[in-house]
């Protein structure tokens, strides 16, 4: 059994790049042994501590999140991934139930069932919930917690059609409102304060009744200007300085 790799050796085996795994001993993640001519040599606690990385990273949680589990001499590798593991359960179920639902659109569109409306949106929160954890999960749960988000996710898993044609909806109303607000240039504005209500009451449909804040609200509108992500998704549909002017719009506004 072989008992040392080479940098090549181990990313072949582990299916990651050797830029990654230089990434990760730079980060402090793995501490691979040095030869005399400078090549990185890893042994079998750092192949077994490369798995853990892995596995966590597919929990989602962030590399500095995992650098403190692995660096706690109290952590109990089994306890934390039994944690992780049922909600990566239900991600199987939840994905298996949009499976079938576009299963049942495919027979619907060439003919071979009708289909009903309330199938046509089953499945489509999981969806949601999927895209972002895997675009905003580690940074979520990092700064808000565990408990917080899927409290979260519950409410957006628990949707009724109803409630998801209404979250659309609210989704459409926030950047129309946006955009009218933005055309006015005044923040402060009444069109300014009728975009924060939409807004807030677009994002109280997936946050927990005690979780809202005109505090949190604001702390969430700098965000969306510090991270080009959250920049993008409403600057985009809006305009260059959206996020920039809904951040204003919400430290001017009193609730």
């Amino acid at each position: 059994m072989k008992t040392d790799y080479t940098i090549g050796e181990l990313a072949a085996l582990s299916g990651v790049s050797q830029r990654t795994l230089r990434h990760y001993e730079a980060k402090g993640l793995l501490a691979p042994r040095r030869q005399a001519n400078g090549y990185r040599v890893y042994g079998s606690k750092d192949v077994e501590r490369l798995q853990q990385v892995l596995l966590y990273r597919a929990c989602g949680l962030s590399l500095e999140t995992i650098r403190a589990l692995l660096d706690d001499p109290a952590h109990d590798e089994a306890a934390v991934l039994r944690k992780h593991v049922a909600a990566l359960e239900q991600r199987q179920r939840d994905l298996a139930r949009l499976i079938g639902t576009v299963r049942k659109t495919i027979d619907h569109l060439e003919g071979r069932r009708d289909m009903t409306d309330k199938e046509r949106f089953e499945g489509l929160p999981a969806q949601w919930v999927a895209q972002n954890e895997e675009r905003y999960g580690a940074e979520a749960r990092e700064r808000y917690g565990d408990e917080a988000v899927d409290a979260s996710n519950g409410m957006v898993l628990s949707m009724s059609a109803e409630d998801q044609a209404r979250f659309r909806a609210l989704s459409d109303e926030v950047f129309e409102r946006l955009r009218a607000a933005m055309a006015t240039g005044d923040p402060a504005g009444s069109e300014a304060a009728r975009l924060c209500e939409a807004h807030r009451d677009w994002l109280c449909m997936t946050w927990p009744a005690d979780a809202y804040s005109l505090e949190a609200h604001r702390g969430l509108g700098q965000l969306y200007v510090v991270d080009e992500r959250f920049q993008r998704y409403y600057d985009g549909p809006c305009g260059a300085g959206a996020a920039a002017f809904l951040r204003d719009a919400l430290d001017a506004w009193e609730g």
